[in-house]
């Protein structure tokens, strides 16, 4: 007779990147070992997650701390009662306080992935005093925090969140399979009015502080002054989107600007860039940077938290200060006019791709997985 499957319950609040991840993962966990069960905030779209997961939920989840988190606790401590997994996973901060509080007394362990730490979001001191001291009481409710790089298991010890022991880095990945196999039909320069001989400079990311989208497009302003043939991509949507085209229309290079608003097929609008920038202020990892890696881009990053542990400056990308147009601009100057180094930094990113494989994450996370599933 066949081993039982083991059942892991996921539950996830942030979308976005943790969205990617999630149905990274599901898709390279091995199906005959594992039944995965998704629970999911508002925020995600259910269907995605057909033929990835063996049954799924919609539970409303907020970002913010209120009182609406008993019922959301309650709802989610059912849902554990009712599909009774071996293995309560979590994903992202607002999830796995969620999930933790909700396991308490009942049958499954648990585990958690922050997707990077909100407290070292750009916030107020007492907001981050906050948010560690939740992860610190947290901590004892759950058996591994998986980190997603060396510099999120440094902020946790760094701010005594739990033992070392308790932390397990699994660095982050992407779909190299997924982008191999990837539609012929991509978009061209023409579908953005883009002229055929412009160099181009893009971000993928949603349009919020986070990813310093108004750094982007100052940094454009003066790129757009030295080399007027230049268009700018950014690749996502989000609430800073009016503030960024006025600013672009101030300065005179609207019509250079293309914002794509939320897409499935961020790699194939990456393909249209000749410099790929992160210049995030702060960041859990940073997956877009071996997505561009894949795609064979040149790459200006900042750095600020994980992005170091991913890019070295001078072989595999540029390393700017983070809030800092002048350098950035400086940087993606220096792709420009130094062959030499753009195609050293993408042929140092395509060897640096192996370690960043889903198929590398997923076996890595079946290791953890059996090591203290209950028999």
């Amino acid at each position: 007779m066949a081993d039982k499957k083991k059942r892991i319950l996921h539950i996830a609040q942030a979308a976005g990147g943790v969205d990617r991840y999630l149905r990274m993962l599901l898709k390279y966990l091995d199906k005959s070992k594992y039944e995965n069960i998704v629970v999911l905030s508002q925020d995600f779209v259910q269907s995605d997650y057909e033929g990835l997961a063996d049954s799924s939920a919609i539970v409303k989840m907020q970002r913010s701390i209120g009182m609406q988190d008993v019922k959301t606790i309650c709802e989610v401590r059912k849902l554990i009662r009712k599909y009774n997994p071996d293995i309560v996973y979590a994903h992202s901060s607002k999830a796995g306080a969620v999930a933790r509080v909700a396991n308490i007394g009942l049958d499954s362990e648990c585990i958690y992935n922050p997707h990077g730490w909100a407290f070292n979001m750009r916030i107020s001191a007492a907001k981050q005093k906050m948010y560690a001291l939740i992860e610190k009481v947290a901590s004892l409710f759950c058996k591994k925090i998986i980190c997603i790089s060396e510099a999120e298991k440094e902020s946790a010890l760094e701010k005594k969140i739990c033992k070392e022991d308790k932390l397990q880095v699994i660095f982050n990945g992407v779909d190299i399979d997924a982008y191999e196999k990837m539609s012929s039909s991509k978009i061209q320069k023409a579908d953005l009015n883009i002229p055929d001989n412009a160099f181009v400079v893009g971000m993928v990311g949603r349009i919020s502080t986070q990813k310093s989208p108004d750094v982007f497009v100052r940094a454009a302003n003066l790129i757009k002054q030295a080399m007027p043939s230049a268009h700018f991509i950014i690749v996502g949507d989000g609430e800073m989107e009016s503030e960024i085209r006025s600013y672009a229309a101030e300065n005179g290079f609207e019509d250079c600007l293309h914002i794509t608003g939320w897409v499935d097929n961020p790699t194939s609008f990456v393909e249209l860039f000749d410099v790929a920038c992160l210049l995030s202020r702060w960041e859990g990892f940073g997956l877009v940077l071996p997505e561009y890696m894949m795609v064979g881009k040149p790459i200006v990053a900042t750095r600020v938290d994980a992005i170091p542990n991913i890019i070295v400056d001078g072989e595999n990308g540029l390393l700017v200060e983070a809030d800092n147009p002048d350098k950035t601009y400086e940087a993606v100057m220096r792709i420009y006019n130094d062959k030499e180094l753009r195609d050293r930094i993408v042929k140092s990113g395509f060897s640096s791709l192996k370690k960043f494989d889903a198929k590398r994450v997923a076996a890595e996370h079946e290791k953890l997985l059996d090591s203290f599933l209950r028999g």
